[in-house]
């Protein structure tokens, strides 16, 4: 067996790269702080339950319903833009 040919190297590669993943994997599943790749702390995501995740939650939903009502009304301000003036003559009398 070469111990200086490419598969030896490759093969050395392989096994370092599935030990660090399996290695973020176990530290992530049982809490410990992962880091990045010059060896900072990071936070990891919040799980789901707690009070924060909560609130952000809500405040997505919140966001998510001001983003359609802000989408009905560019609709309805493109569909002002580029109606003919005549129709739009006739809707404002309609409204009256």
């Amino acid at each position: 067996m070469s111990f200086g040919g490419p598969t030896f190297i490759v093969a050395i590669v392989a096994i370092t790269m599935l030990a660090w993943i399996i290695t973020t994997a176990i530290r992530a599943k049982h809490g410990y702080p992962l880091t990045d790749d010059w060896g900072n702390s990071v936070a990891p995501l919040p799980r789901g339950d707690d009070e924060t995740s909560k609130s952000l939650k809500a405040e997505n939903e919140q966001l998510r319903a001001t983003v359609g009502k802000l989408e009905e009304r560019l609709k309805v301000l493109e569909r002002i833009a580029t109606d003919p003036a005549k129709r739009l003559a006739e809707d404002i009398d309609n409204l009256r």
